[in-house]
């Protein structure tokens, strides 16, 4: 049983070696140029390498966050020493996120960084910024054998999935990068994102799988299925990838959204959007890889984290934090049954949405007023405002716990309603980006003043984040790292090269 409260207790000695680091050079600057430069300190390889590893990344998964959805299932259950496994885990650390363009990182070079141990500029697919491929922590795994795996909340072809099995000079080419996984020989991708699978005006007898995002006739779905993968597509056949049991060493590819997988608290709330769980994705992964003699590397994401945090949505993140965690769970059953062969590593690519657990004046947080949140800000509340102000404020009353709004409450929704029916320019920095639901934007704001959280951007910071691990070698990873360490350490005790 782990001791309560390990994981932070370790964070906070990490965090106290920051001034010795700085001191030491980890950080300096390359002459001329904006890029920084990391002294990495490559890692002893241990005697053995672990058989399995699973690495997983919470896109936008911060301090903050990790530490809200604790609060959160405390005060769901009522039990108060209820903890998140990944706040368990008996090694912690911390890493700092920047990119080799700016000191804000975008998600494609956090992630190239997390799966080839170097920097490249925001927006990059897992090359340097010259252009040059670089190899990844996937194609170093299938070099020596191991089977591997991608499973994602997103699209499989955005940023982090794609920094594993991809090249690309910009993360925006989703087409190509979906070409791309056609040579990886991945053995086992799940996630959503079919319509850069499917051939340009593709119309399906499925209703869910009508649309393509293809410039061309390509249908990669049946190209993957002539390349021998099981193919599982669309929400309908959910249930067809949860009975599917793999009598050998076979591949798969399941695609069961056109774009994204719903955000957790959609899917469990709405019976539409029944598709598997992030965790039943990984104990389905877990299944097929498993059957591979010389053992696999498994990257998991949970994406979503960080578009409830691109939103503001507290809960949204939060409950994709908790299914991210019950994933871990599924991995963490593996590694019981297997101690000697496994290692887990959970890592963030950087913080979304700048959460401060606190703000203003006051000494508390009230997650009481985040119990009665029944959907999502991103993809449920912003097309909910279509001009019925009644029916705007019934509906946030019934699914967002918004049945007492005070006139300061009200007052800011109803401004922002002026500004949606008058279309008129409003402040990006209040509301975000154009694309977004100012309507939406200013209740979600509601709620989150409510339990007193806080929001600082629309994007990401650029603050470090943990990180925490279990098993074979995983006392290689304490302390304060970039990002960059994370992958090279990893390819170390995995006993495999990435490039120089």
């Amino acid at each position: 049983m782990f001791k309560r409260n390990s994981f932070f207790s370790k964070l906070f000695l990490a965090v106290l070696i920051v001034t010795l680091v700085a001191a030491n050079g980890i950080v300096g600057f390359k002459d001329g140029t904006n890029l920084f430069k990391p002294a990495i300190a490559e890692a002893a390889t241990v005697e053995k390498a672990p058989k399995y590893v699973f690495y997983f990344i919470g896109d936008g998964l911060g301090a903050a966050q990790r530490q809200i959805a604790e609060y959160f299932l405390q005060e769901k259950t009522g039990d108060k020493s209820a903890k998140l496994l990944i706040n368990q885990l008996p090694v912690a650390g911390i890493n700092t996120t920047y990119s080799a363009s700016s000191l804000v990182t975008d998600s494609a070079a956090a992630g190239t960084a997390l799966a080839t141990g170097h920097k490249t500029n925001n927006g990059i697919i897992s090359k340097l910024p010259d252009g040059t491929d670089i190899k990844t922590l996937v194609e170093a795994a299938e070099e020596k054998g191991m089977a591997t795996g991608i499973a994602t909340t997103t699209r499989l072809t955005h940023a982090t999935p794609a920094v594993f099995a991809s090249h690309n000079e910009s993360r925006s080419n989703e087409n190509e990068i979906a070409v791309d996984f056609l040579d990886s020989n991945v053995e086992f991708f799940a996630g959503g994102g079919a319509r850069h699978f499917l051939p340009q005006g593709w119309v399906d007898d499925m209703p869910s799988m009508n649309g393509s995002k293809r410039k061309d006739n390509r249908n990669l779905l049946k190209e993957f299925a002539d390349k021998g993968y099981k193919i599982f597509y669309g929400k309908e056949q959910s249930d067809k990838f949860r009975n599917y049991k793999p009598k050998g060493q076979e591949k798969v590819l399941a695609t069961f959204t056109l774009s994204h997988l719903p955000y957790e608290i959609d899917r469990i709330h709405d019976t539409n959007n029944q598709v598997p769980s992030l965790a039943e994705i990984t104990k389905k992964g877990i299944e097929v890889l498993s059957k591979y003699p010389n053992g696999f590397f498994f990257m998991i994401e949970g994406g979503r984290i960080d578009h409830a945090c691109h939103t503001n949505d507290a809960v949204g993140a939060i409950h994709d934090i908790l299914a991210f965690d019950a994933a871990v769970k599924e991995a963490y059953k593996f590694y019981k049954e297997h101690p000697d062969e496994t290692l887990i590593v959970v890592v963030g690519d950087h913080e979304t949405g700048g959460m401060g657990l606190g703000f203003s004046k006051n000494y508390y947080l009230k997650l009481n007023e985040l119990l009665d949140v029944k959907a999502s800000v991103g993809d449920v509340l912003a097309k909910k405002y279509n001009g019925d102000r009644d029916a705007y404020f019934k509906y946030i009353a019934e699914n967002f716990g918004l049945d007492n709004l005070t006139e300061k409450e009200k007052a800011e929704i109803i401004k922002a309603m002026d500004l949606v029916d008058k279309k008129a320019e409003y402040d990006v920095a209040k509301y975000g980006p154009s694309y977004y639901n100012p309507v939406a934007v200013a209740t979600t704001h509601v709620i989150s003043k409510r339990a007193n959280i806080e929001w600082t951007t629309f994007a990401h910071s650029g603050t470090s984040i943990p990180m925490s691990a279990v098993g074979v070698g995983s006392e290689k990873f304490t302390g304060f790292k970039d990002n960059t360490e994370i992958a090279r350490t990893l390819a170390s005790i995995m006993g495999v090269e990435l490039s120089k």
